[in-house]
């Protein structure tokens, strides 16, 4: 299958995982007293029962390829036919206060296969690699890859002023939810990081995300 960046907003995990929860407190709520007639439903407004700091941190996705950057970047590393071993780290991008999505396959060669905007598969992969568009980056344990490492595979800028084509001020960095200072580029890609990088409006960071599993494609 074809190369496929998808639309998908960084943090519909978080946000499918919370209307899941309602789900589930909802459905709890309906196994009490049987005997006992159900109250008429009240009218609910939209986002009641979800946290007010994720609902205060979501941004749409920009349009256009500003904010759907391609990658243009090289192989960073070696360059073997399986995943291999990997950590995880989270990386939100926000210009002009809506969401830059970082490319699926980064860091990946081609051909690629993919499914559902997730690759699947390539000819090798490298030391920084992305297999879909949700900010999830898989690095080569024991190597201190950074930020300016993922970029450049990718292939977009990234300096104190400016990600990809944003600029209007100084980048601001969160890892975890707290500020960093010094350059983005020096941020470390570590196990379970979320980090946050910002230009233009501030936007609440986020302090944690949802880890999927273990990747597919050649993992052992």
């Amino acid at each position: 299958m074809a190369d496929s960046n998808a639309n998908q907003l960084p943090n519909v995990r978080r946000s499918l995982q919370a209307f899941a929860l309602l789900a589930i407190l909802a459905g709890l709520a309906g196994c009490g007293d049987q005997a006992r007639p159900a109250a008429p439903a009240k009218p609910r407004r939209a986002g009641a029962g979800i946290p007010a700091s994720l609902l205060a941190a979501e941004r749409p996705i920009g349009r256009g390829e500003r904010f759907h950057p391609s990658v243009t970047g090289a192989v960073p590393g070696q360059c073997t036919p399986t995943l291999g071993p990997r950590i995880a780290s989270h990386v939100e991008l926000f210009g002009a206060g809506q969401v830059i999505l970082i490319s699926a396959g980064v860091g990946t060669a081609p051909p690629r296969r993919s499914f559902a905007g997730r690759i699947t598969g390539a000819r090798c992969f490298g030391s920084v690699v992305t297999l879909d568009p949700t900010g999830t980056v898989y690095s080569r344990p024991g190597r201190r890859l950074t930020l300016a490492d993922l970029f450049s595979a990718w292939g977009q800028p990234l300096s104190d002023t400016r990600i990809g084509s944003f600029t209007g001020g100084p980048v601001r960095v969160y890892v975890d939810g707290r500020a960093q200072p010094g350059s983005p580029l020096t941020v470390p890609l570590g196990a379970h990081a979320e980090i946050v990088l910002e230009v233009g409006p501030a936007v609440p960071p986020h302090r944690r995300f949802v880890f999927p599993p273990n990747p597919a494609p050649g993992t052992r």
